[in-house]
């Protein structure tokens, strides 16, 4: 096989070293007998528009970003799908038939897919939210909810002005702001609760929530996944409440990226999820 036939796709950022994605898209390839290989790219801020610029000249046919490059990317560009557009943010590139650059987003899909094979317990239609969080994350979680119909999301951040800002760009009366001093009264009646923050993650503050007030019967969804039991996780868990934690949405929205690149729907199972745990 000649390195023309291989194809390669990977992940831009800075740092990079961290990132999960080239072990699991590494996996699939293998599993699906795909001639590839997935890369990570160190890219910074100062060299990420030569590096897009570049990518039509070699064998580069995709690409995920990552932090900080999500939002920059935009202008850096061909075309930016629906997806994309709606978030404000890119993870995913690809190539169209006529070799222009895409940008898509895939992080409201997986986040979304994710909760929904992982909780039984939630349903849309009576499910108002809790939001913690105002940042990237945070957008693709909040679009993803209501397109799927959520009737509420009530939106906490420490800093209150990020999330008032954040509201107002998304632009929909479902969602209402709350103040971090009134985070815990904001858990009142509500059927899930999403931490989008990194609080909680290895080397990051914990997040500080008392759960006293949240309904034992609803849902909590950490995005963080390392550790994969996250305090609040475990929290949750002691008092009874159904959990989701972060790694599914890692793995889901890697899955539609792939299914973007090579045509091929890959599998999101244990052994892939307890291949990824390994890195950990």
């Amino acid at each position: 096989m000649s390195s023309s036939d291989l194809k390669v796709v990977g992940v831009v950022g800075d740092p990079i070293s961290h990132s999960l994605s080239p072990r699991l898209h590494s996996y699939w390839l293998k599993k699906y007998n795909i001639p590839g290989e997935y890369v990570p790219f160190h890219i910074t801020k100062n060299e990420l528009p030569g590096f897009i610029a570049s990518i039509k000249g070699n064998n580069i046919m995709g690409l995920n970003l990552t932090v900080p490059h999500k939002e920059s990317v935009i202008t850096l560009i061909d075309e930016v799908d629906a997806s994309a557009k709606k978030i404000g943010a890119i993870n995913t590139i690809y190539f169209d038939d006529k070799n222009r650059t895409i940008g898509s987003n895939t992080d409201g899909h997986g986040f979304l897919k994710h909760l929904k094979s992982s909780s039984l317990a939630w349903r849309v239609d009576n499910s108002s939210t809790a939001i913690i969080g105002a940042g990237g994350a945070a957008r693709a979680a909040i679009v993803s909810l209501l397109d799927a119909g959520v009737p509420e999301i009530r939106l906490i951040n420490r800093t209150q002005e990020r999330a008032v800002n954040l509201a107002g760009t998304i632009d929909d009366i479902r969602i209402k702001v709350t103040s971090w001093d009134h985070r815990e009264e904001a858990l009142v009646g509500i059927k899930l609760l999403v931490n989008v923050t990194t609080l909680g993650m290895v080397g990051q503050p914990p997040l500080e929530l008392s759960l006293d007030k949240l309904p034992k019967d609803a849902t909590v969804y950490d995005i963080v996944y390392n550790p994969i039991e996250t305090e609040l996780i475990k929290q949750a868990r002691a008092r009874g409440n159904k959990t989701v934690d972060g790694l599914g949405m890692l793995l889901h929205q890697a899955a539609a990226a792939f299914k973007i690149w090579f045509g091929v729907d890959p599998e999101v199972d244990e052994g892939l999820r307890n291949h990824v745990l390994k890195a950990l």
